[in-house]
């Protein structure tokens, strides 16, 4: 036996799911019988399975270096405790952090042009609707449901979290509403049909744009509703609009080019109203992806460009474009749920998945819905929902002398579900 295979035959001793490894010669090392079988066509993984190194294992299974069996929960559940260490755990030697910010900016700065944020967008939702219609809710929100009742479906918890994000933003007929990053439709058709909002979303998706304009005609909302294919960074700022939300998207816009997003939200944003920022941080404060070779497999195979930022340097980035943070809530564990019924969901669909989606795409995705899962439950990423003003600079009298927005400045009219 290996040195190798002497090292992972006591790593599988120690896991809670039993797993067997099949090496080509037909040896097998591990549990029997296993919960969990992985076959290898060559040698060469095997020192990455050893080590720990789930993503690029990821990788090996993508590519049809090895196969897994097994369900997606156990296979999760053996890849934490493979890990080994925490994957936001910052490893840099605290002199050469200056070297690591400078080059983590300089390397975002180089991908998050208009031409590259297009493409990138356009690889991960424009692989087929029909696939993403498998495994995503009636009205495809593609972000983290609101389980506001633990008895809820994935669709009525997707409906709250719409609902969430209306009463948060304090929707009211009438108002002029920017959804940026509008994916395929949810928050700005429940906006515009429950609040009576004129709504504008944009996406760089072409099949999420075709999509949303079908439903607008067959809904009869072409007067109060629109969708344009457009990059924030090109929206006209002659109107500032009364809320603003950005749902899930500003993981794509990048460390380098955050600024900018803030203040071109500032710009577009009237004095007084309020935004809505929802999406994927970092778990770590020095980590713009996870470790163990995670973050890689999500570049190359489900989010080139996509980097995750801690909530603290979100909050910092906001508040320095004028931007005023009212309300920061943390999603994390519905994420995690939202995740898991995702994955069920397309587990459930794997036969017709295959018939609509290369095998290597559909291999790619049932590891990247359960490993985020996965990671969500750990704590490795969170989900924050950043509710903001841009102050109108007015010290209103009133019972809130000095709100300077929209917002009570308590979380009442969130919760009552009489108003």
């Amino acid at each position: 036996m290996s040195p190798v295979t002497s090292l992972l035959e006591k790593k599988l001793a120690t896991l809670d799911v039993p797993l067997a490894v099949h090496l080509p010669g037909g040896q097998r090392v591990g549990a029997d019988p296993a919960r969990v079988t992985v076959r290898l066509k060559d040698l060469a993984p095997l020192t990455r399975i050893a080590a720990g190194e789930v993503g690029r294992v990821a990788e090996d299974h993508v590519e049809g270096k090895i196969e897994i069996e097994g369900s997606m929960r156990d296979v999760m559940r053996i890849a934490a405790q493979m890990i080994g260490e925490d994957p936001v755990h910052d490893t840099g030697a605290a002199p050469l952090r200056w070297w690591s910010e400078l080059s983590r900016h300089s390397r975002s700065r180089s991908r998050h042009h208009k031409r590259a944020d297009a493409e990138q967008i356009q690889f991960h939702y424009d692989v087929s609707d029909d696939f993403y219609a498998l495994w995503l809710d009636p009205r495809r929100v593609y972000s983290c449901a609101y389980y506001r009742d633990p008895g809820m479906t994935l669709a009525q918890a997707q409906e709250a979290k719409l609902d969430h994000v209306c009463r948060k933003l304090m929707l009211r007929e009438g108002e002029r509403f920017l959804d940026i990053g509008a994916g395929w439709g949810g928050l700005l058709l429940w906006a515009a049909e429950h609040y009576g909002v004129r709504a504008h979303g944009i996406t760089l998706s072409k099949n999420q744009h075709a999509h949303v304009n079908r439903l607008i005609e067959e809904r009869g909302l072409g007067g109060r509703v629109t969708m344009e294919l457009c990059d924030y960074r090109d929206l006209p700022e002659t109107e500032p609009w009364d809320k603003i939300a950005s749902i899930g998207m500003f993981e794509h816009v990048g460390r380098a080019q955050l600024p900018i997003y803030f203040a071109k939200v500032h710009r577009l944003l009237k004095p007084g109203g309020l935004l809505m920022n929802h999406g994927i941080t970092a778990g770590g404060t020095r980590n713009d992806q996870l470790g163990a070779g995670m973050g890689d497999f999500m570049e190359r195979y489900i989010f080139p460009g996509g980097e995750l930022l801690h909530v603290s340097h979100v909050l910092k980035v906001m508040s320095e474009a004028q931007l005023e943070p009212l309300d920061v809530e943390n999603l994390r564990p519905h994420y995690a749920r939202t995740l898991w019924a995702w994955s069920d969901a397309l587990e459930a669909n794997l036969a017709r998945a295959r018939d609509i989606a290369k095998e290597r795409v559909v291999r790619a995705y049932r590891l990247y819905l359960a490993g985020s899962a996965m990671s969500f439950e750990n704590g490795w990423i969170a989900l924050y929902q950043m509710l903001a003003s841009r102050p109108s600079g007015k010290v209103e009298e009133g019972p809130m002398r000095g709100a300077q927005s929209a917002y009570p400045f308590n979380r009442s009219f969130m919760y009552d579900r009489s108003r």
